[in-house]
């Protein structure tokens, strides 16, 4: 039998994926390394366990110990697999901008959670950094473990990522394209990568609000570059020591909104359903994608999945409220256009009903608008006038005005398809929209359920 002696043990050898859809403009192949696959459905299981086990080895971490760690989610996820296998307990301190789901993951495997502002500077006593250092002063037999400056971190992706993605791109690789946060993925992987091949390209995937790409092409550490951002997992307000700024060619920047938007399209049109520094690193790749040739084998690494922002990212609302979500929403000008080439049928109030169940023949419509002195006054359809001469059929020569339903409600042609469905009901069987050019046209119940189909 092939059998795991635990899940540590599934850690690695994640797959190699080709983007199709979303790199069609771009002639060089584009491969993902889905690193979903891995037991805490993220990269950081990689260096988790390595910093943990050389924790152990140096005698930092003792038997019966606490482990504690500042983190964005994935790295407590990695950390607690390990804890519950090795026996620690572990204490997770996050900021408020992490997604519920993290947080209700970490407390389902046995983490703490603590949760900090984010909008506070590093050094402040109540960022996570701070936070997290404290725990470890305070709670005895306890270790910290600082992914951000032990640099165990890049070397589990020095020994594991870089040897996986060199033997499965058979060494062809050209680019190596990533998020940066606490800079180790990149920078093991990097090192590694560039030690097979120094011509190798290691491109840096950062955010507006980070202070990574000026400092790359500058040297200077701006505070002005930082302010709050969005967007998951990558970025920093610090300058981690696992960041090797030598082995880093490129920092590209991708904004909140696109790198949302692309986490999105992903699951919807690659089938790869990853987190949102997922969508900023394809995202950042496609604004590169003019520097790239049919010869060049490309990279880019996915960090975590997406269930982990279900809340977020793949909420519609949460993505409205921002600005974020990218809608071709249709409007009740769009239904118009669908027939608006044919008059607008009306009646007089006192025309008699007769004259409404010609029109409605002779039209092949269900709904009639009806007007008095230039101004709608009311309404006929044909579930109503079947219904009135079933029951006396003596008021076909009735006038209009003596059995007319309220008047249609009227709508701007801007107004969207989505609030036509809250005005039309079994009792409102249409809406009128009112054009720019000053006409009025009618969108019935069926319009709006054929253009939903």
């Amino acid at each position: 039998m092939k059998v795991f002696d635990n899940i540590l043990e599934t850690i690695g050898n994640t797959p190699l994926v080709r983007i199709n859809k979303l790199a069609k403009d771009i002639p060089a192949q584009i491969l993902a390394k889905i690193e979903t696959t891995n037991p805490g459905n993220s990269v950081k299981d990689r260096m988790a366990v390595k910093m943990i086990e050389d924790a152990e080895n140096s005698g930092l971490l003792k038997p019966g110990g606490t482990v504690i760690e500042g983190t964005s989610g994935n790295t407590g996820m990695g950390l607690a697999l390990a804890c519950i296998i090795k026996g620690y307990k572990l204490i997770c301190v996050l900021n408020d901008k992490q997604s519920k789901e993290k947080m209700d993951i970490l407390r389902a495997v046995g983490a703490e959670v603590v949760v900090c502002p984010t909008a506070v500077e590093p050094t402040d006593p109540r960022s996570y950094y701070s936070v997290s250092r404290r725990l470890a002063t305070e709670i005895p037999n306890s270790w910290y473990v600082n992914q951000y400056d032990n640099l165990s971190n890049r070397t589990a992706h020095y020994e594991q990522t870089g040897p996986e993605i060199w033997e499965q791109t058979e060494g062809k690789i050209t680019h190596f394209v990533v998020g940066v946060g606490t800079g180790g993925t990149i920078s093991g992987v990097g090192k590694y990568l560039k030690e097979k091949n120094p011509n190798i390209q290691i491109w840096g995937i950062d955010t507006y609000g980070s202070v990574f790409k000026k400092y790359k092409e500058t040297g200077i550490f701006d505070q002005n570059e930082i302010y709050p951002y969005i967007t998951e997992g990558i970025g920093e307000d610090i300058l981690p020591a696992n960041v090797d700024f030598d082995i880093i060619d490129h920092f590209e920047k991708v904004t909140d909104r696109d790198a949302a938007v692309y986490t999105r399209r992903l699951a919807r049109e690659e089938g790869i359903f990853v987190g949102n520094s997922a969508g900023a690193a394809i995202k950042g790749l496609l604004q590169m994608g003019a520097t790239l040739t049919s010869k060049d084998v490309v990279v880019v690494l996915f960090h975590d999945h997406g269930s982990r922002y279900i809340g977020k990212i793949f909420n519609d609302d949460w993505m409205r409220e921002r600005g974020f979500l990218e809608e071709n929403l249709l409007t009740a000008g769009d239904l118009v256009a669908q027939h608006g080439n044919k008059p607008l049928v009306s009646l007089y109030a006192e025309e008699l009903v007769s004259h409404a169940i010609a029109k409605m023949r002779n039209f092949d419509i269900s709904q009639i608008p009806v007007m008095k002195d230039g101004q709608f006054v009311g309404s006929v359809d044909d579930s109503h006038l079947y219904q009135v001469l079933i029951d006396n059929p003596a008021l076909r020569d009735a006038p209009i005005s003596s059995l007319m339903s309220a008047a249609f409600p009227v709508v701007h042609a801007n107004t969207p398809v989505e609030e036509l469905c809250k005005l039309i009901s079994k009792q409102v069987p249409a809406v009128l929209v009112a054009l720019d050019n000053g006409k009025h046209h009618i969108v019935s119940r069926y319009d709006v359920i054929a253009a939903m189909a």
